[in-house]
């Protein structure tokens, strides 16, 4: 295998081997390709695609890098929701504590931050204390003993992912599907997990813009999932404006903690519950969604999801009072508002380019080893449909260096659109898929 033949061969439109798309992967894992010839290999997939049984080698070879976690000691069926990425997309900081109260063991390897959108686990690590290193070990006896576990991927988890996550992060490789697909299915096929559902967003923020797009990439993934004897089932989900009205790490945080206490916005809860209903009745808890929302609604209300968070917290070595006292988690120094330059209605809001604000504020990574500031962030204090009145605040931002501040607030002012009607309230669930 000569990585040069193979990213020429992609380059031109050729098919790569199986074989060689494994001794490909292998040798990036191991260091002796090159990660400017993974990057050139990944733009060339961009460009030409992979099919099929391209596909399924690289899925694969990605899963296969590492170590597939055997989960057998947990008895009861194991489900893990992922997202392909949003602004405000906090769901699993609820939703993980909302299914392990219900029953439904879930066993959850997350990502970081990737382009515009933000990343679980660093919002986990804003909370002090909170640990998503813990070795393999940890993992299985947290899921078996406490019904969930948020972890990062290790070093012998599906390394090769690990390091390619990071690497098409900063080479304007994330937005394709066969790459997204690989990545998302290689790492939770490896987290020993029975099913899986699927948020694919859709819209402005999310990383498929239109409806046809998100339905190939959910349609590739449910069938990654059935060739490797896992049931899948997507959602495909509304990400034309940011989700809830919390955007940042730590204030994300709270907004989560919030729908616990059923005190969350509507289009946030009604997402979380969606998705968690799908994995009650894929983890046969519930026969049917409408029974699982009945439970999920229950255990907001008796306090059971709120307590199992507590616990995941705990059990991370997180400090479970920031869960009770927001005080606890970091605030950033100051805020400054955003103010609407007329009346009227707020009419769309660019979604990536209130991720991108958020990214240049200091919530994301403009490189790999950029340091996030987790206290920083906005409040959407109006959002599509809302009226506005000239010079009163749309969106509140808090930082803690003013160096970018105002670059941010044009940025913000950019991304709204205003006008003189509301418009036609879209769905939050477009599609199911299965």
């Amino acid at each position: 295998m000569q990585p040069y033949e193979l990213i020429k061969a992609k380059r031109d439109g050729g098919r790569l081997d199986p074989s060689d798309i494994q001794a490909f992967i292998q040798a990036y894992t191991a260091g002796t390709v090159a990660d400017y010839q993974m990057a050139a290999m990944c733009m060339a997939i961009f460009f030409k695609g992979l099919d099929a049984r391209e596909l399924g080698a690289w899925a694969r070879a990605m899963l296969n890098s590492g170590e597939v976690l055997d989960l057998s000691d947990t008895p009861a069926i194991k489900v893990d929701k992922h997202s392909t990425g949003g602004v405000g997309d906090k769901v699993s900081l609820s939703l993980a504590p909302l299914a392990a109260a219900c029953g439904v063991p879930v066993p959850m390897i997350s990502g970081r931050g990737l382009g515009h959108t933000g990343g679980t686990l660093d919002k986990l690590e804003s909370i002090p204390g909170f640990r998503v290193d813990l070795s393999t070990a940890d993992y299985r006896r947290l899921v078996r003993e406490v019904g969930c576990c948020l972890i990062g991927q290790t070093a012998q988890v599906a390394p090769a992912d690990k390091k390619l996550y990071a690497l098409r992060d900063v080479t304007a490789t994330v937005d394709c599907i066969p790459l997204i697909a690989s990545s998302i299915m290689s790492k939770k096929l490896a987290e020993g997990i029975d099913a899986l559902v699927l948020d694919v967003k859709v819209g402005s923020g999310a990383f498929m813009k239109t409806a046809d797009d998100a339905r190939v990439l959910a349609r590739t993934m449910i069938g990654l999932g059935a060739e490797m004897n896992r049931k899948v089932v997507a959602l495909l989900t509304d990400m034309d404006q940011p989700l809830g009205r919390q955007v940042g790490n730590a204030l994300e945080v709270r907004e989560a903690v919030d729908m616990l206490r059923g005190e969350a916005p509507d289009d946030y809860t009604e997402i979380t519950y969606a998705l968690t209903a799908e994995m009650l009745v894929l983890g046969k808890k519930a026969a049917t969604v409408e029974e699982a929302r009945g439970m999920l609604r229950r255990s907001v209300e008796d306090g059971s999801a709120l307590k199992k968070l507590k616990e995941i917290v705990q059990s991370q070595g997180g400090d479970p009072r920031s869960i009770d006292d927001y005080s606890l988690l970091p605030t950033a120094k100051a805020t400054t508002d955003v103010l609407a330059p007329r009346d009227g209605f707020v009419s769309a809001i660019h979604t990536e380019g209130v991720g991108l604000a958020a990214v240049a504020l200091g919530a994301g990574r403009q490189r790999v080893d950029s340091k996030i500031d987790p206290a920083v962030g906005f409040t959407l204090l109006k959002k599509v449909g809302d009226p506005v009145k000239q010079g009163e605040p749309v969106v509140q931002v808090h930082y803690n260096d003013a160096g970018p501040v105002e670059d941010v607030k044009a940025r913000l002012l950019a991304a709204y659109q205003f006008g003189d009607r509301a418009p036609a309230a879209r769905p939050l669930v477009l599609e199911r898929l299965e």
